[in-house]
């Protein structure tokens, strides 16, 4: 089947398969992508997340200084 078939044909589907048909896309992308690249040894393997939690993974990047004064206000405000 050619790619402008597939294309068509997805749509035509209704708004909630698409949904499914794109959240599955995505997984499969992910889960190459994370195969692809070569594993650092300080950082852990994230296959076994749930996908939908691997989904969520570089949503928010935070620089060094951000992360430090978010952790900072947030110690400050459990503990006043």
């Amino acid at each position: 089947m050619e790619l402008n078939q597939i294309k068509k044909q997805a749509l035509e589907l209704p708004i909630r398969d698409r949904w499914h048909l794109v959240q599955s896309l995505l997984i499969s992308i992910q889960q190459e992508t994370l195969l692809s690249i070569s594993p650092s040894p300080t950082v852990k393997p994230l296959t076994n997340l749930d996908p939908w939690t691997q989904s969520l993974i570089g949503v928010i990047e935070l620089n060094e200084k951000e992360a430090t004064e978010s952790y900072v206000d947030y110690l400050e405000e459990k503990y006043s």
